[in-house]
């Protein structure tokens, strides 16, 4: 078994160096090219999931819930096309008014829900309740929790307190280019951080692991692999804080870090309880020795949000 597990690691190792440095680049370059990478994972792992809510019986609006997704991944991309369009159209004396980010992601979520709801009154195929739960809820907890992580980019330089790290009213050009540098990193330590946590768990599950984390969810999981993975992520994040990311407080790090040690591996778990209840042991085998988009960034879907909130609540604020 543990040849096995050890077997798979050329595979994963050979994906990781083509992948990294491409999800390394969208991080730094930010803007449409990070947003179209976040809309590319989180339309496909919301396809696997529903993928694997087919295999209990369900029968969502695949497309329609695809399409709603990607509109709410631009809905955190928002104020960036709000400020161009205001720019575009104030240059030619036309003045603009439209909804706020809220008012817009408000509007979507509402419409979407209110339109399942109605698609299902006149659809004959399956349970109606159990369509657009699944439907609603794929959208709700993969497509919107992916977006703050869009959110997350979009807070440098939107967003960003100027006045808080550099005394100043306005950045100049040098500080605008530090804090969408600081943007970038949060994104590549919040990554870097994950995949830490991951390996780290895994190892330490794999050679001292004795004691069961979660058996009927994931029995290969460990509490010494938990603590082991949940150390790394402290480090990590202190590591990055001392190295690119010098706007965070040493708390600050240690907050991030906690987050990504707990809620990465509880949404792992999450994960695999969805896949364990469809009976298949990947969401899919679109990744050679990962598995599928889902299983790879299941981490990322309860980090992400929980990060967002705190970095733009308390760390910004």
């Amino acid at each position: 078994m543990e040849q096995s597990r050890f077997g798979s690691l050329p595979t994963r190792l050979a994906v990781a160096l083509v992948a990294i440095p491409l999800i390394v680049g969208a991080s730094m370059f930010g803007s449409y090219v990070f947003f179209g990478f976040v809309a590319l994972i989180s339309g496909i792992a919301l396809y696997e999931f529903y993928t694997l809510a087919e295999k209990k019986g369900a029968y969502p609006l695949k497309a329609f819930g695809l399409a709603a997704g990607f509109v709410i991944n631009s809905a955190f991309m928002y104020e960036r096309i709000q400020v161009e369009l205001f720019s575009f159209f104030e240059a030619r004396g036309i003045r603009l008014s439209m909804f706020s980010q809220l008012q817009f992601l408000l509007v979507v979520l509402l419409v979407f829900v209110l339109l399942v709801l109605l698609i299902e009154l006149f659809r004959t195929k399956g349970s109606p309740t159990l369509n657009a739960s699944t439907t609603i809820f794929g959208v709700t907890a993969i497509s919107l929790f992916f977006g703050t992580l869009i959110s997350l980019r979009e807070l440098f330089p939107y967003g960003f307190p100027v006045s808080k790290f550099f005394q100043v009213g306005f950045a100049d050009d040098m500080q605008l280019a530090m804090i969408s540098r600081w943007g970038g990193y949060t994104i590549v330590s919040l990554f870097a951080t994950i995949w830490i946590c991951d390996t780290a768990a895994y190892f330490g599950g794999l050679t001292l692991g004795r004691h069961r984390l979660f058996e009927k969810v994931s029995p290969k999981k460990t509490w010494e692999g938990a603590i082991f993975g949940f150390v790394a992520a402290l480090l990590s994040m202190l590591a990055a804080r001392s190295l690119v990311l010098e706007y965070l407080r040493i708390q600050d790090a240690l907050v991030i870090g906690a987050i990504v040690g707990v809620f990465g591996q509880l949404g792992d778990l999450v994960e695999s309880r969805f896949k364990r209840d469809a009976g298949v042991k990947d969401s899919s085998a679109l990744i050679p020795g990962h598995g599928g988009v889902y299983d790879r960034f299941d981490s990322l879907v309860f980090v992400a949000p929980i990060v967002y909130l705190y970095i733009d609540f308390v760390v910004l604020s």
